[in-house]
């Protein structure tokens, strides 16, 4: 009929309910930033070989320029073992790096490496300003900060393992009998040992913290004197067990064949004491 109104209809397009799927894509932006956020306030927080892991690895994911990017550590346990004829290379090695600390000049006589049938013995000697260490105190100044995260830098590369000693003069520091020379050794050589295990040392390099308090002095005959008061880094050797010996059939060669005298049987008893032993009949 002429006088009916056309029925129209609208189509609405866009997304439906809840605005479609176009939440998912924001929280999952949001989800990455935060990710991106947590990964850099760790990385700000980690230790310096963990940092050029994961930049190296960015740089060269397949780690086939510089080996970085892999397994944390890895670097150093896989690093050329340092034996007793290249321990006066390592010391050079480890000279040149100290060299370019900006107060080396006025620190080389307070370092001295030798090498000693342990290893590679490094000795960061006092002074009487106190260089190192404050008078009674354990926590390193910023000059050893900056000379220790330099050697951990360089020693943290090497698979050899390390041992720290703390070491003070005869002179007591205190009154106190709870808190001594042998208290103060042992937390100098600890708190070497937590700053270069953050700056550069393994988790699973320093084998041994020592403290010796005065019972190993570097001047018996001078027994305040303030070289006394050290911290001692040792680079050992790495000891190698001797390589077993197998048979032409691949096996282990069997005790008796390593000690024949082991396993032999025991000796017979002499006929005579044998017959005596016998009970009458």
């Amino acid at each position: 009929m002429a006088d009916e109104q056309p029925i129209i209809i609208k189509k609405v397009s866009g997304h439906g309910g809840h605005h479609g799927g176009a939440w998912k894509v924001a929280y999952a932006d949001f989800v990455t930033a935060m990710m991106a956020l947590f990964i850099v306030l760790w990385l700000m927080n980690s230790s310096k070989p963990v940092q050029e892991a994961v930049g190296g690895y960015f740089r060269d994911p397949r780690g086939v320029a510089q080996k970085k990017g892999t397994a944390l550590g890895g670097a150093g346990e896989n690093a050329p073992v340092v034996k007793k004829e290249d321990m006066a290379k390592l010391k050079e090695d480890l000279l040149k790096a100290m060299e370019k600390l900006a107060d080396f000049e006025k620190l080389k006589k307070q370092i001295e490496m030798t090498v000693t049938p342990e290893g590679l013995k490094i000795e960061l000697m006092e002074d009487p300003n106190g260089t190192f260490f404050e008078n009674g105190k354990a926590q390193p100044t910023a000059i050893m900060q900056n000379l220790l995260k330099v050697l951990s830098v360089e020693v943290g590369k090497l698979p050899n393992p390390v041992s720290i000693e703390g070491h003070t003069d005869s002179k007591p520091f205190s009154d106190s009998q709870i808190y001594g020379n042998w208290e103060l050794s042992t937390d100098r050589a600890n708190a070497a040992r937590r700053l270069m295990e953050n700056t550069g040392l393994r988790s699973n390099q320093v084998v041994q913290v020592r403290g010796y308090a005065d019972q190993n002095l570097r001047k018996p005959l001078q027994p305040e004197d303030a070289s006394n008061r050290r911290v001692t880094l040792i680079i050992q050797y790495v000891k190698t067990e001797p390589p077993a010996t197998y048979t032409s059939n691949g096996s282990l060669p069997s005790a008796q064949a390593l000690n024949p005298a082991a396993t032999s049987p025991p000796a017979k008893m002499p006929a005579a004491t044998a017959k005596e032993e016998k009970p009458e009949k």
